[in-house]
């Protein structure tokens, strides 16, 4: 071999081990992007206290508790609606949900390609699949269970959870096949899960199932930028745990709220996990983490704790619609910080299409937090929050430290800087202030929708307009 074949052989050698050396380090690729990873985690009926950054004593969150640590909690952090499904169209969208007339939560019906979020809504997962984003949903949708409205059709590239409003979450409950088998709104609890569009049998607790989905989906998208909507069911109920978690609580006497901290447990523990991963795979520091609850505790029901917060899931008291929500994006966001300014669960749609640098479809209701936490905006990220409860004829709205509920037969005026609790009404004391949020309540009101479909509470009523609501659909030979 002559000198220069032997040094253009050491060149090509030389040229396949450095090769070898960046497909083998992701981490290394990734740091040149600047298109991070985006995990929103949503958890399901979640009292404010009921996280340790939140002051929790009784149910340690310790995985929870490293997003706040690691990043900022908001600790004035809002949903956009007291319940389940309209707060999740907003947070999918980015865009109050009374917009397109997703006003209550939806029926299961499988046939009606009206109910759950219309198509004219760009999901978040549409938004980024535009920026080249592998997309992924686990858990709970609640958008729609007709097949134009699953998670598969709707931007998400992998799926893996139910379509209904809750679920079984041991795996031996799930005894129906599919929505087919389905006689009633509560028999979507008891469906086996889908992975994409087809069934499959689970084995394990649900909690830990979703987790599972979760940690596979981050490894397997590692090397790409990816988004995650993590979206468990608990502590929804039923009040359901294994003796894994139940054993953890000795002393915790009440049986619901053994229950209920055992089910927020299983996801904590889900949560420590797939940070770890994050550390693990070196993209800890290229992967913004969101975690929030979809709506404030329903305090009878699973006996979660709202304190020092009046009200619970329904309300727009504060107990109903303020909520644990913290991120963090190590590097990039300030660790350790607790941010007091009013912030929307729809501020995250804005806060993705800022990072991947695509411009929405709609106009978003939500900002970009990013630049608000580094300083680099001076100011609050909204001079004004709105709610509206179509069924109830009730309206809030959230201004600087003020707010006003307005509803038949009572009104409410707060200072939330002085009065968290929402324990004095000033409404008669202080009749200009409620007359000015008014009027902006009213000027809102021009924007919205009429609800698009019958909801939950309207259920005898739809299955006496849709006799046909459970009649399989007949397939031709």
């Amino acid at each position: 071999m002559s000198y220069s074949e032997l040094n253009n052989m050491k060149s090509i050698f030389s040229f396949l081990i450095l090769l070898s050396s960046a497909v083998s380090s992701p981490a290394q690729i990734r740091k040149s992007e600047n298109r991070p990873n985006i995990i929103v985690i949503l958890t399901d009926d979640q009292g404010y206290a009921d996280v340790g950054f939140n002051g929790s004593k009784d149910i340690p969150t310790p995985g929870i508790d490293r997003i706040a640590s690691n990043g900022t909690v908001f600790t004035s952090g809002y949903v956009s609606f007291a319940v389940c499904g309209p707060s999740r169209a907003g947070l999918i969208t980015g865009r109050y949900q009374d917009r397109f007339g997703f006003a209550r939560n939806p029926l299961l019906a499988p046939k009606d390609s009206t109910m759950g979020l219309p198509l004219t809504e760009e999901t978040m997962a549409d938004l980024l699949k535009k920026a080249g984003y592998k997309t992924g949903a686990i858990g709970k949708w609640h958008l729609g269970a007709h097949p134009s409205l699953i998670p598969n059709r709707r931007g998400f590239d992998e799926f893996y959870g139910f379509l209904s409003g809750g679920h079984q979450y041991f795996p031996e409950k799930l005894d129906l096949n599919d929505l087919s088998e389905a006689k009633s709104q509560f028999d979507g609890y008891r469906t086996k899960l889908l992975k994409n569009q087809e069934r499959v049998t689970e084995q394990e607790y649900l909690t830990d199932a979703f987790s599972r989905e979760a940690l596979n989906f981050v490894k397997a998208n590692r090397d790409q930028p990816f988004f995650l909507y993590l979206a468990y069911n608990a502590p929804h109920a039923p009040m359901q745990a294994t003796e894994k978690y139940l054993n953890r609580f000795p002393n915790i006497k009440d049986s619901k709220r053994k229950t209920y901290a055992a089910m927020v447990s299983a996801v904590d523990d889900g949560v420590g996990d797939l940070l770890d991963l994050l550390q693990e795979l070196q993209i800890e520091e290229n992967t913004l983490v969101f975690f929030l609850s979809d709506n404030g505790g329903p305090t009878k029901d699973n006996a979660s704790d709202n304190k020092p917060l009046r009200g619970f899931k329904g309300d727009f008291f504060e107990g109903g619609i303020r909520v644990p929500f913290a991120l963090q994006w190590k590097g990039h966001v300030p660790a350790g910080l607790r941010y007091d300014a009013p912030v929307i669960s729809l501020d995250i749609f804005a806060t993705a299409a800022s990072l991947a640098q695509v411009e929405p479809k709609n106009k978003l209701d939500g900002v970009n937090l990013l630049p608000y936490l580094s300083g680099q905006k001076k100011g609050v990220p909204h001079e004004e929050l709105y709610w509206r409860n179509y069924n109830a004829d009730r309206y809030a709205i959230v201004s600087h430290e003020n707010k006003l509920i307005i509803q038949p037969k009572q009104e409410f005026l707060f200072d939330l800087k002085k009065d968290l609790s929402e324990s004095k009404n000033l409404f008669s004391e202080e009749s200009e202030q409620a007359k000015r949020l008014s009027k902006k309540i009213e000027e809102w009101k021009k924007q919205l929708m009429d609800p698009i479909f019958l909801g939950l509470l309207e259920d005898e009523t739809y299955n006496r307009l849709n006799p046909d609501r459970y009649t399989p659909v007949q397939k031709d030979n």
